[in-house]
């Protein structure tokens, strides 16, 4: 179950970064619903699947970016591309190559944030966007100081937003999941596949495509695209009878749930001493309202982020 587990959401986060590499909106949705809820059943984040969790929030969230209505954190102040950034300094903490794309995108988000408000004609919300993205270092204080000049300007074209645009950030991004892709290719998806053909039979050298169909005599070291598809393929199957065995525990859960209401009145699963602890330890990381962050970093017992949120205000009231 756990490596099936790892196969659908390293397939959802490769649908995910194709749609979003391609534009393709209805698909992108409909992959980010997949992700999200692969993420949501996760009780702690493995730790080889943090690039794999924090590339699929960030996604999500670059591409609501310049709907200010759209939340993700419960702080309304926070916009998704100020959520966006969090998770992208998650994910630049994970890697220690690809520096200098990392500084870009992170500047990029940095200024989109106030590129966005001021677009809208949310020029308050803007200078207090300011104030929560830079800190009084001497490293963010330059551009901190351009910005702040912008935003007193109310000129949303000005030549500093206008150079870092924000299809200039979609571009960024799309040269990362250029870059994540090729590394999953080779290290996750290709590993994975062949495992699996191996564990069947299946020898190197014979290829099945989408109808059925079985193509031989491909030489001994199949070429990159063949691999990619072979890989696909296997991985499609295993996602259709994952997400069919999902749904069928699902279903078996849901009839459980109903049947404890009406008839036995079961109580929920109490919350132990130690789970306290960890939501006020990723409290204090992460702050108050961030519950998927403390939610996957977290070592908790089959819980959701509502359930999390629920949980602090029980304690509060007992404080």
């Amino acid at each position: 179950e756990a490596v099936a587990a790892d196969w659908m959401l390293e397939f959802a986060c490769c649908c995910l970064c194709r749609h979003f590499r391609e534009g393709g909106s209805a698909e992108f949705r409909r992959w980010r619903d997949v992700a999200q809820a692969l993420i949501n059943g996760l009780s702690k984040i493995p730790t080889h699947q943090k690039k794999t969790v924090y590339l699929c929030q960030l996604l999500m969230r670059i591409e609501k970016g310049k709907n200010l209505e759209s939340h993700f954190e419960n702080d309304h102040r926070i916009s998704p591309l100020e959520s966006a950034l969090s998770f992208w300094t998650l994910l630049e903490k994970e890697e220690t190559k690809l520096e200098k794309l990392h500084e870009d995108i992170h500047r990029l988000i940095q200024i989109q944030v106030i590129a966005v408000h001021m677009e809208k004609g949310f020029f308050k919300e803007a200078a207090e966007a300011l104030e929560r993205l830079f800190t009084d270092s001497d490293t963010d204080k330059p551009l901190r100081m351009k910005l702040a000049t912008v935003i007193k300007s109310r000129d949303p074209y000005v030549p500093l937003l206008q150079s870092f645009s924000y299809n200039l950030l979609i571009s960024k991004i799309k040269s990362y999941i250029e870059l994540f892709m090729a590394e999953k290719e080779t290290n996750f998806l290709l590993q994975a596949a062949t495992k699996q053909v191996e564990s069947e039979g299946v020898g190197a050298t014979v290829l099945q495509d989408g109808t059925g169909n079985v193509s031989e005599n491909y030489p001994g070291n199949l070429k990159q695209n063949q691999r990619c598809v072979l890989s696909i393929i296997v991985l499609r199957d295993v996602l259709v009878q994952s997400l069919q065995t999902c749904r069928s525990l699902n279903s078996l859960q849901n009839v459980g749930k109903h049947a404890d209401a009406s008839v036995s009145g079961r109580k929920r699963q109490r919350w132990t001493y130690k789970e306290d602890l960890a939501l006020k330890s990723g409290i204090r990381e992460f702050g108050v309202g961030n519950w998927a962050k403390i939610l996957v970093h977290g070592n908790f017992n089959n819980r959701t982020s509502v359930m999390l949120k629920d949980r602090w205000r029980t304690l509060c009231r007992i404080n």
